[in-house]
């Protein structure tokens, strides 16, 4: 990574801290994902991308930078993407799923914070993370109170736009979206100086499309009774999506596809037959949050699926490619991007109806809900999906934890008793 330095000095970053983050990251990668026999070899790509993580994906940005394309940093999947691509930006997530980051969080929030909220805010305050040096602009959303005062904070130094999301799926709440949609599209072209055409949006929605159809093939080759990937790797390329460029990021989960289709034809499994599926749900898992996957996967059972944002959410539902204007554009966008079911809605008994139908799809034979600490609209909703998944006859087991390592024996010594229950 010394490559990166001058980059990082010219993005004003703190080095000798960042120093700190670059000389944990290796080792947590080796400990997690090197460990693992029998990895698919698509991996090697992802392998790269995360073990310079801070380097690769934000040099490239800054080339485009210079040729006068604009960054747009963004926190949520209720973003649309196709609306910065439309008007030739780039987006980029900008989640924080380390500790390392927390303290500097606390130093402005409360400490009863969601973790991932404290980790963004350190991230950028503290001047440890290239991406949110770069962004130019800040996108976020108000699908949280956490969230919505963070980014208070965070828009005092860097241009911050707020997309209102309605709490409930009404059609007028459908209709309200479109047109916030809308109002997002006008804030793009005035940032970027370039016209959002129904033409550069209808490419811009097929790319994403092609994205998410891509993401789509690996997560059905887990749907096998084979097992032709870990949970931890799927993991590792979910995340590394919200970063990548669009078309590369379907050409290499393409690429990874092919392979675990291959491996599920030749009856190749990086498990032992017989060992528990888990179908993960709960608040998403920012990189480098791979502590829960890594316990799960060290404990006898495997991950075959994540019902979260970073997850099925990310690229279920595809957006309508038949618009003839910008109003039936923004509009089908509204309608794929309503169909996340986050636990800020209410009612909400659309992810109850996800975690069913996909528990079933991938042959979970048990289900964990994990929440992070404070996040309250998950733990609230814990209740519901447990009793929904105890009337269906699926195993589940309830966490709540943080981005510390303090509670990983504990977290270990429960998800082992649910997974020798689940043998029995």
């Amino acid at each position: 990574m010394a490559d990166y330095v001058k980059m990082w000095e010219n993005l004003g970053m703190d080095l000798e801290t960042h120093d700190l983050l670059c000389q944990v990251l290796p080792t947590a990668v080796g400990d997690v994902f090197m460990t693992q026999e029998n990895r698919p070899k698509a991996m090697d790509f992802w392998d790269l991308v995360i073990s310079e993580v801070h380097g690769i994906r934000p040099a490239e940005l800054i080339e485009e930078q210079k040729k006068g394309r604009k960054v747009f940093g963004t926190f949520c999947v209720y973003v649309p993407d196709e609306v910065v691509i439309a008007a030739n930006g780039i987006v980029t997530g900008l989640c924080g799923g380390s500790q390392f980051w927390v303290p500097g969080g606390e130093a402005v929030l409360p400490k009863n914070t969601c973790p991932l909220i404290k980790a963004s805010v350190g991230a950028r305050l503290g001047r440890t993370c290239p991406f949110f040096r770069i962004a130019d602009m800040y996108v976020g959303e108000t699908t949280c109170d956490g969230k919505k005062k963070a980014y208070e904070i965070l828009g005092k130094d860097v241009p911050m736009y707020v997309m209102d999301v309605p709490q409930m799926k009404r059609e007028k709440d459908i209709l309200k979206w479109k047109e916030e949609i809308a109002e997002f599209a006008k804030k793009v072209e005035e940032f970027t100086g370039n016209e959002i055409t129904v033409e550069k949006l209808a490419d811009a929605i097929r790319l994403v499309n092609e994205k998410r159809r891509a993401l789509k093939r690996v997560y059905d080759a887990r749907k096998s009774e084979n097992v032709p990937i870990s949970g931890r790797d799927a993991l590792l390329m979910m995340q590394i999506s919200f970063f990548d460029d669009p078309a590369r990021c379907a050409q290499m989960c393409n690429r990874l596809a092919d392979e675990l289709e291959q491996r599920n034809r030749d009856g190749v499994s990086v498990v032992p037959a017989g060992t528990k599926r888990i179908l993960l749900t709960g608040t998403p898992l920012a990189v480098p949050n791979w502590k829960l996957h890594n316990i799960i996967e060290t404990s006898g059972a495997v991950v075959v699926c994540e019902e979260m944002c970073t997850g099925t959410r990310y690229f279920e539902n595809e957006v309508d490619e038949t618009g003839t204007t910008l109003d039936e554009q923004f509009m089908a966008l509204s309608r794929r991007y309503m169909k996340n079911n986050c636990a800020c809605f209410t009612p909400n008994e659309g992810r109850i109806d996800d975690i069913l139908r996909l528990a079933k799809e991938y042959k979970a034979d048990g289900v964990i809900d994990c929440s992070l600490k404070f996040c309250n609209l998950y733990d609230i909703e814990k209740k519901a999906v447990s009793e929904a998944l105890k009337q269906a006859g699926i195993p589940v087991l309830s966490l709540e934890t943080d981005y510390e390592d303090s509670d990983a024996e504990q977290l270990r010594t429960r998800i082992e008793a649910f997974v020798e229950m689940l043998n029995n």
